[in-house]
């Protein structure tokens, strides 16, 4: 038996949740969540959402030049001018929907400024502005009697032509989505969802690393799905690495010290005291995230250690707690006082700027299917996201997919054709430690040859490692009942896969992107 619904969406984060809301009018929406709703990379985003609201100082012109800037010249300017002119409207909804940004005492906004702005544009809620914004859509989301939230399911595949038999390639011009297989962890089963028009809102795919700060859930999932059925994926090579993570060993994922904290005033250096950041850009610890990750990349190898230092003691002790409560509060709980104690930090990985190739109303490649969020790429972020970007982003594209579709699927209805999932001759996996283990080693792959710098020579190598465990782990998927860790694993070997790839087909180092084999001139 089937489920059906007008709208699926897959994820629920920023993305997901904003379109879920705006289209809800409309139809019935199915929201999947592949553990709750609380758990996403929107919850963890401290920095803020990049908007131009104080038109006496800042324009949208300035906005439009930083993300092209930032982007080494490689961004979409249709999509970074529908995002940045689109960025109020899409402050409005949050506002609207309860997000609570902070305001001075006059009831503007308190704006912060982050690497590569040149202007102050950053809304923000304290220093935990993801978690503001995820709660409060969380709440409109659970009330919404036309939403409909499965939470602990997981989407297996989407359902194209391919599952009614018919022989799909990449050159297949009318690939059509009919909705998802989704496993439900609880019963262990593998349910059909049809809809008219389903929606990738999957998020990351930090968790392919070790260092990262995104959730362990940021596992590619929506990518790697859309790619297995022949769909575009592009610029996965731009991986961004956040500059300043706290180094706590042991601890995964990271807990991100947020940019915000250098546009306050912090400064990085060395072991020993000394700052380094005059070396690598005029611009010091406000440069690009790209560029303060190479530098902190390069000196932690030119010293020989496994961290540098975020350094805010020389600020009042009194703003920086009520500027940076969260931080403050997880730094003390690790014995470390930061207004009087300098910040352990390292890169990790952090945003996809590349991911499913969208178009201006987030259509995919294939029919029917649509992709918002840090699973697409719209061609906003070019080779390097600008810091506070990404937010707003998931909203402006939220609504452009909502519109689009809310329209498209008045001419669609569902496929009765569709198959239940067969997974005659398959069995329980037993030993859990083969999927663990292939995980922990992808991630080593992917940190030791596919980090922040890179060479022919490692992604080679890379490659060749990760074919091994591609072939192991496809032969355990067809003979095993699936779940979520090893849909998970296969997710990961195949994004690691599309991140290699398109990383040896650039030969030149442009925005993340950088390789000693072909060295910016």
């Amino acid at each position: 038996m089937a489920y059906r619904f007008d709208y699926l969406v897959i994820g629920s984060g920023i993305a997901g949740m904003s379109f879920a809301l705006k289209v809800a009018p409309y139809g019935r929406v199915a929201l999947i969540c592949k553990s709750t709703l609380e758990e996403a990379n929107t919850f963890l985003a401290q920095g803020g959402v990049a908007s131009v609201t104080d038109m006496n100082v800042d324009t949208f012109d300035k906005h439009i030049h930083d993300t092209m800037v930032a982007g080494d010249w490689l961004s979409d300017p249709e999509a970074v001018g529908k995002v940045v002119h689109g960025a109020p409207d899409g402050i409005g909804f949050l506002v609207e929907h309860g997000v609570e940004f902070d305001r001075k005492a006059d009831g503007s906004f308190d704006l912060h400024r982050e690497g590569g702005h040149s202007e102050f544009r950053i809304l923000h809620h304290a220093d935990n502005t993801g978690a503001e914004i995820q709660t409060s859509l969380i709440e409109e989301v659970r009330r919404h009697p036309n939403i409909e939230v499965f939470e602990h399911h997981f989407a297996v595949e989407i359902i194209t032509q391919h599952h009614l038999g018919r022989i799909v390639t990449r050159r297949t011009p009318d690939i059509t989505c009919y909705g998802a297989y989704i496993l439900d962890e609880k019963s262990g089963r593998v349910e059909t969802f049809l809809a008219k028009a389903t929606v990738m809102a999957t998020g990351g795919v930090g968790a392919v690393y070790t260092t990262t700060t995104n959730p362990l859930t940021a596992t590619g999932d929506g990518i790697a799905m859309t790619y297995r059925a022949k769909g575009t994926v592009r610029d996965m090579e731009f991986i961004q690495f956040h500059p300043t993570a706290l180094y706590h060993p042991g601890d995964r994922p990271s807990f991100l010290i947020t940019e915000a904290m250098r546009g306050y005033g912090a400064v990085l250096r060395n072991l020993d005291g000394s700052e380094f950041m005059h070396k690598y850009d005029p611009r010091l610890s406000l440069a690009p995230r790209d560029i303060v990750a190479r530098a902190i990349d390069s000196e932690m190898k030119l010293h020989g250690t496994d961290h540098v230092y975020l350094d805010v003691t020389h600020k009042d002790p009194e703003e920086t707690r009520r500027h940076f409560p969260n931080i403050y509060e997880h730094c003390l709980s690790i014995g470390i006082d930061i207004t009087r104690q300098m910040i352990p930090v390292a890169p990790a990985a952090h945003y996809l700027c590349g991911g499913i190739k969208v178009d201006g109303n987030g259509q995919s490649s294939i029919s029917r299917l649509y992709a918002i969020g840090e699973c697409s790429c719209t061609g906003l972020h070019g080779g390097n996201r600008l810091a506070s970007n990404s937010l707003i982003e998931a909203v402006v594209y939220a609504d452009a997919a909502a519109r689009h579709s809310s329209e498209a699927i008045k001419g669609y209805d569902y496929r009765n054709d569709v198959p239940e999932w067969n997974d005659e001759g398959t069995a329980h996996h037993e030993e859990m430690v083969l999927i663990t283990q292939s995980a922990k080693e992808v991630n080593q792959i992917m940190g030791y040859y596919v980090g922040i710098v890179r060479s022919d020579l490692r992604l080679k190598r890379a490659w060749n490692r990760l074919d091994i465990l591609y072939e192991e782990t496809e032969r355990l998927f067809k003979t095993s009942k699936p779940t979520r860790e090893l849909c998970e694993l296969r997710n990961m070997i195949n994004v690691a896969y599309l991140i290699m790839r398109q990383a040896m087909e650039r030969k030149e180092s442009r925005g993340l992107h950088y390789t000693v084999d072909y060295p910016r001139r």
